[in-house]
């Protein structure tokens, strides 16, 4: 496993984690200057910028994209609502090429409103990812999908583990090309008892593109909006990295967390100072 003691440069901010408090020009200075090597910026934060000035601004403070966030959501009521979606998600892989992402994470939605169809919605998502794999190819963009915890699963992502993202991987891509893997986030797959056995099928499937971290608290109080400062809550986060690590994982560590009554209300400087302690401390 490697140490990350004095080495920043391996890690990244995802910039939800500062609460999308300022101009996302402000934030990439901001996580340049304390250090670290890579930033996850957010399609809402890009979109209210210019993506090429945002891509100049990065790379010239020579900070790697781990990755853009996040996907339109694709299962639809109508097959035109699941068109545009679909369309929606090649505009932002274009955006993420012109940013120099290394992966595009696919948060893929929940059941479609009114619908109790969970078979329907996930077909509907392997259909869009298939659908979108020529698209992340000639961006040159691998699609990162993205499990969610499972008590996200009538509203935010029908794609609830590892196991499941890689079958849709093999399933669209079984001539495994590097255009399309899986994001493990912490969060949403620490519970999960086929954790090492999946990022290890993921590993020799050549598969791992992103990896996140934060902590789950013993007493969330928002399962959204209530994540916790890696060391403050029950994951066994050198546990899940070394397995991550020895299944072939070698790029930068994600911090990601969603905090609106706790982080997101302090000063960013003072998260990033914490996010950097514990990087090289508890994870």
């Amino acid at each position: 496993m490697r140490n990350l003691q004095g080495r920043l440069d391996l890690c990244s901010i995802n910039t939800a984690t500062l609460g999308h408090r300022e101009p996302l020009s402000r934030t990439i200075d901001r996580i340049a200057r304390a250090g670290f090597g890579g930033i996850a910026p957010w399609r809402r934060e890009v979109d209210e910028a210019d993506v090429v000035q945002i891509a100049r601004q990065i790379k010239a403070l020579d900070l790697t994209v781990t990755g853009y966030c996040r996907s339109t959501y694709l299962p639809a009521t109508t097959s035109a609502e699941f068109a545009a979606n679909v369309e929606a998600n090649r505009a932002a892989l274009r955006d993420a090429a012109t940013l120099g992402a290394r992966c595009f994470v696919m948060v893929v939605g929940g059941l479609p409103e009114g619908s109790r169809d969970l078979t329907s919605a996930r077909n509907q998502v392997t259909e869009g990812i298939a659908m979108l794999l020529e698209t992340a190819r000639d961006c040159g963009v691998p699609l990162a999908l993205e499990p969610l915890h499972p008590v996200y699963a009538a509203d935010r992502a029908v794609l609830n583990t590892i196991a499941q993202a890689l079958e849709i991987c093999e399933r669209v891509d079984n001539d495994r090309s590097g255009m399309i893997g899986v994001a493990v986030d912490v969060y949403h797959c620490w519970w999960d008892p086929a954790l090492t056995a999946s990022i290890e099928a993921a590993g020799r499937a050549e598969r791992l593109l992103a990896y996140h971290v934060c902590d789950w608290l013993r007493e969330t109080r928002d399962v959204l909006l209530d994540r916790g400062m890696m060391g403050d809550g029950v994951i066994d986060l050198p546990a899940v990295r070394q397995t991550i690590e020895r299944a072939g994982y070698d790029g930068l560590i994600e911090v990601e967390i969603f905090s609106a009554q706790d982080w997101w209300r302090r000063d960013p400087e003072e998260v990033l100072a914490i996010c950097a302690e514990r990087l090289q401390s508890v994870c």
